[in-house]
């Protein structure tokens, strides 16, 4: 059974207070759609590389992550390029960038 739709911004907003009760840098890259855009998360682990999330949904219609850079961190200008491409393809897109080499956020969900 599908999981109720979360408001983009009401998540993204969600996401900004997580990280700031953690002291965990992160910012609004990008805006999209305030209701329905989909959502690019740029974890930057600094020297350790980029990990670029999509938010997807599973085929029960669940919420999840797909490692959208691979399964390894890449370069920063990297995972630009990609959040490039997808925002030609999709002007809604939400882009949120955090900023923790110290593996302190958390993504909630699966990740596949």
């Amino acid at each position: 059974m599908a999981e109720a739709a979360l408001k983009a911004e009401i998540w993204v907003k969600a996401q900004i207070r997580l990280c700031d009760l953690q002291s965990v840098p992160c910012v609004v890259v990008r805006k999209g759609d305030p209701d329905a855009g989909s959502i690019l998360l740029k974890l930057n682990r600094l020297s350790e590389g980029v990990e670029v999330f999509s938010q997807v949904r599973t085929a029960d219609g669940v919420r999840a992550w797909m490692r959208a850079s691979g399964d390894e961190p890449v370069e920063e200008s990297k995972a630009d390029d990609y959040i490039a491409k997808q925002l030609n393809f999709d002007p809604d897109i939400w882009v949120l960038e955090i900023e923790d080499p110290g593996y302190r956020y958390r993504i909630e969900g699966k990740i596949i």
